[in-house]
């Protein structure tokens, strides 16, 4: 079954709270009274939001309120209607609104007439424990991908989220066998559709979705820069875009990780946030499906940078992120149609319930 959907994000801190309980808790116990098709809370390992504070867990009086994303997937009217209480939950932080096509079931083939430099996002929800012939599904699909040519893919790790509407939250003494984890790949739009029926197959309840996007670097050539946009759409609603870079966390610049330097150029120039998630699994390019091992010393997985602002601060940030790949990394952009930017104490600026009507 294909239809149209509607992914619900937010960015915000470990430790915000509502009145009575952490907005983690709230959001997932609201997604999970809702019966959210899926969604997914990501801990990031790096960033900084709206007040631009540094979040790190590479220190210890830093890590105990590291960066949050939380995912949400559903229809058109299931999402709106629980927009509002999700804005109310938040006191600061970022809420975007984007639209995908969802499908499930029996994976119909989907076409996406692509421009130069566009391709398609491909996200796989599946379970932690969740089997394919004998091996962890994110690795199955992983393989998969790999052997059908495509750009790339990383495997984030869910702490909690819903899954099929059914809430699924990660103990620390408890297999966790349905806490969902998402697979974000990057390919061209014929190669996804092709594959697309294999993914299908794979899996018992296959649950996808897809994005219209573009590549704006790989491995250090630079193909085309973000789309310009104005600052406001034609109903005078502000204009917000995303940039995605995927890169190893072995991958370098000067001295340091490379995404680690990336958060500190881009809160240096003020941009509006940055966050740093940590995959556990993943492959770019050529390079074989990899991630954490037993017994080793350094890390080798996969690292995804979010960037969200004005198209402004989108090309600024573009320039920086343009010359700190000059190596390695895949970069890419899209629009973000709604973004609500909230601050303590304040309303919600960025018009997200007004843009929500708008696709």
């Amino acid at each position: 079954m294909n239809s149209d959907c509607l992914k619900l994000t937010t960015y915000f801190g470990e430790r915000h709270r509502t009145e009575d309980q952490f907005v983690a808790d709230a959001l997932l116990d609201l997604y999970g009274r809702k019966k959210v098709e899926v969604s997914v809370m990501l801990r990031g390992a790096e960033g900084f939001g709206l007040k631009h504070r540094r979040r790190t867990d590479r220190l210890l009086t830093l890590s105990e309120d590291l960066p949050l994303v939380s995912v949400a997937v559903d229809t058109r009217p299931r999402i709106e209607g629980i927009i509002d209480e999700v804005v109310a939950l938040k006191r600061h932080g970022l809420v975007t609104l984007e639209r995908a096509t969802m499908l499930s079931g029996d994976i119909a083939p989907v076409t996406f007439p692509e421009e130069l430099n566009e391709a398609t996002k491909l996200t796989v929800y599946v379970g932690r424990a969740e089997q394919v012939y004998g091996m962890p599904a994110f690795i199955a699909i992983s393989d998969l991908l790999h052997r059908r040519g495509i750009a790339g893919a990383t495997t984030l790790l869910g702490v909690d989220g819903t899954s099929h509407g059914m809430r699924q939250r990660a103990r620390f003494f408890g297999r966790n066998a349905d806490v969902p984890m998402m697979i974000i790949a990057v390919g061209a739009g014929e190669q996804i559709t092709r594959v697309l029926p294999e993914l299908g197959g794979l899996l018992r309840r296959p649950l996808l979705t897809l994005e219209r996007i573009r590549v704006c670097k790989r491995d250090g050539q630079l193909l085309a820069p973000p789309t310009s946009l104005p600052s406001v759409d034609e109903h005078g609603l502000a204009m917000w875009q995303k940039l995605m870079i995927y890169a190893s966390e072995q991958a370098r610049h000067g001295r340091g990780p490379l995404h680690l330097a990336l958060v500190r150029r881009l809160r240096e120039s003020q941009a509006s946030g940055a966050t740093c998630v940590r995959g556990v699994w993943g492959f770019h390019g050529n390079h074989a499906p990899h991630g954490d091992r037993l017994l080793q010393l350094r890390r080798h997985v996969p690292m995804v940078t979010i960037v969200i602002d004005t198209p402004e601060g989108i090309a600024r940030s573009f320039h920086i992120v343009d010359e700190m790949t000059d190596e390695a990394g895949l970069v890419t952009s899209e629009m973000v149609p709604a973004v609500a930017a909230l601050t303590e104490g304040e309303r919600p600026t960025g018009g997200l319930r007004l843009a929500r009507h708008r696709f």
